[in-house]
């Protein structure tokens, strides 16, 4: 399984207000890059077009206030993945980062690594943005 971490985001807001913006799947079309569209959602769902690759549908499979959001895929995907949201309290805030845990064989992996790491640190640059 490869694990890919974004840089970590940090606020001068309550990990409880973090947690419930990532807790809405609704929110989430606004940490995506340029390059998702279609974009559908819901409170617990979205769906949306990577271009130049494939459709995509997730869940949020697990929300455990404030310190955690687990994504999930809905159907069937080339390899197995989850993305989980991490957010962790400070002594002025909090900070939040975004994990990709993915089962990779080594030809997918050599090409996915740049693209998906890029995408972590691209939402948690995002999160930050909105919520400065």
């Amino acid at each position: 399984m490869t694990s890919i971490q974004s840089n970590k985001a940090v606020f001068n807001k309550s990990a409880q207000e973090i947690f419930d913006f990532l807790a809405d799947a609704n929110n989430h079309q606004q940490l995506m890059p340029a390059t998702i569209y279609n974009w559908s959602s819901t409170k617990d769902d979205c769906a949306f077009t990577i271009q130049n690759m494939a459709k995509l549908s997730l869940t949020i499979a697990e929300r455990t206030a404030p310190t955690q959001i687990k994504i999930t895929p809905v159907g069937p995907v080339p390899f197995k993945i989850d993305l989980a949201w991490t957010i962790e309290a400070t002594g002025t805030g909090c900070t939040a980062q975004l994990t990709i845990n993915a089962d990779l064989n080594p030809f997918i992996k050599m090409m996915a690594i740049g693209p998906l790491t890029t995408l972590v640190n691209h939402q948690a640059e995002q999160l930050e943005k909105i919520h400065a």
